[in-house]
């Protein structure tokens, strides 16, 4: 038999009378009855534990970001996801990232250079965002392999956000900002206040020497292309080498969307111009659209 069962009936059998009297300070379980013959509920158990009052939500503390502290998750995770959203649409060219798996306030990317000093160049990166945004200081950008340009740090890689973002202002800025800033300074260099003093010096001194040490590096950044990503996540951003057998029938599927796409819209081509008047008449908007099969 179950004991939890057993219990619960030995509970509300009625005890003897002589174990009633056996039992001495005690008070009977149940009270008794009243001539009204009307039910009276059981009394108060002595072990019972009260059940504590909720907390009222005007004592209760504010999180970080200015929203009620048992919001605060909910709150963050919707600012981020609203943010990735506003990434995909602005479409950035040459940038994309990708949300870790296990925290998401860790996001994965890589920038690629199409012309300028830096052409060719693939930079794998890391955005670190605060625990507390949309509030506090603007997200990290750090660079997997440190690229030579007066902007970054030449030890740690990290990129000097701060420098178009010295106060981060909600609702004002976004991480897409932080993107295009870090796409934009690869094709027009800034050298006033350098985390790297030897690149920006180059840069104004002797361009050709600058030119070749950022060659160099980005050669140096392209030969650890393929590495295994530092952290170990499953949305991290990884490279390999081309394999036909892996990657042709990809790319065959990626072009044939493309043609088809492209003959579609060559399929069909509709007539339209300036002039919607029919030919002998002065009638405005009495041309019908023609369609023309090519």
């Amino acid at each position: 038999m179950n004991p939890l069962w057993s219990m619960s009936t030995s509970s509300n059998r009625k005890r003897p009378d002589n174990e009633d009297k056996s039992v001495t300070g005690e008070q009977k379980s149940s009270p008794p009855r009243t001539s009204s013959g009307k039910k009276q509920l059981p009394s108060i158990p002595k072990n019972a534990v009260p059940v504590t009052k909720p907390i009222s939500p005007t004592q209760s503390a504010q999180s970080t970001n200015g929203t009620h502290a048992s919001y605060g998750p909910f709150y963050l995770e919707y600012s981020l996801l609203a943010e990735f959203t506003l990434v995909v649409r602005q479409k950035l060219p040459g940038v994309y990232v990708q949300p870790s798996y296990r925290s998401a306030l860790m996001w994965f990317g890589v920038i690629f250079i199409r012309h300028g000093l830096y052409q060719d160049g693939v930079f794998k990166f890391t955005i670190y965002i605060p625990d507390n945004y949309p509030d506090g200081e603007s997200p990290r950008l750090v660079f997997d392999t440190p690229v030579f340009h007066p902007l970054v740090d030449p030890v740690s890689g990290e990129l000097d956000v701060k420098r178009a973002f010295t106060k981060w202002r909600r609702n004002h800025n976004h991480i897409w900002q932080v993107l295009m800033y870090a796409r934009r300074v690869f094709y027009k260099i800034d050298t006033s206040n350098p985390l790297n003093p030897e690149a920006a010096v180059l840069y104004e001194e002797d361009i050709q020497l600058f030119k070749s040490k950022v060659v160099d590096s980005v050669k140096l950044c392209n030969s650890h292309l393929f590495d295994p990503p530092k952290m170990e996540d499953p949305y991290a951003i990884s490279f390999s080498p081309w394999n036909p057998t892996v990657h042709e029938e990809a790319k065959e599927k990626m072009l044939s969307h493309k043609r088809k796409s492209d003959d579609q819209s060559s399929k069909v081509m509709h007539i339209t111009g300036l002039s919607w008047v029919k030919p002998g008449s002065t009638q405005p908007f009495s041309k019908d659209e023609k369609t023309i099969q090519t």
